[in-house]
């Protein structure tokens, strides 16, 4: 039951950690919170049979970091938007120049006055 908890604990702080350093990183809250649950439970059960507890600290220890430098970045972190205008400048280029290709084919493409009648009355 012991390692259980302590495996879970440990590997849902890495993956907190992980996220953590990401562009995403309040994803992390939420595997932080499982591995200090998990890493509570360990804990308990650990206390109770008296055996080693190290790993259990290092999940807890592990998981503390990845909230707290989760919740460094949604206070302190602000959300950056590139350059949009030469994206802008870009998509219109490419739009002068798909018109330009269109325009010097020499189609001939007879376009009927009315269109057709597709209902299908039975």
């Amino acid at each position: 039951m012991k390692k259980i908890f302590t495996f879970l604990g440990l590997l849902t702080a890495l993956l907190a950690l992980v996220l953590s350093v990401l562009p995403l990183s309040n994803l992390a809250f939420i595997p932080g919170l499982a591995s200090l649950v998990f890493g509570a439970i360990a804990l308990v059960v650990a206390m109770k049979s008296q055996s080693g507890k190290k790993t259990i600290h290092l999940a807890l220890l592990l998981a503390l970091i990845a909230i707290s430098i989760s919740g460094y970045k949604a206070l302190f972190g602000k959300a950056e938007m590139g350059n949009i205008q030469e994206f802008e400048q870009k998509d219109e280029e490419a739009v002068e120049k798909a018109k330009e290709q269109l325009e010097s084919q020499d189609l001939d493409i007879d376009i009927p006055e009315e269109a057709p009648d597709t209902s299908n009355d039975f």
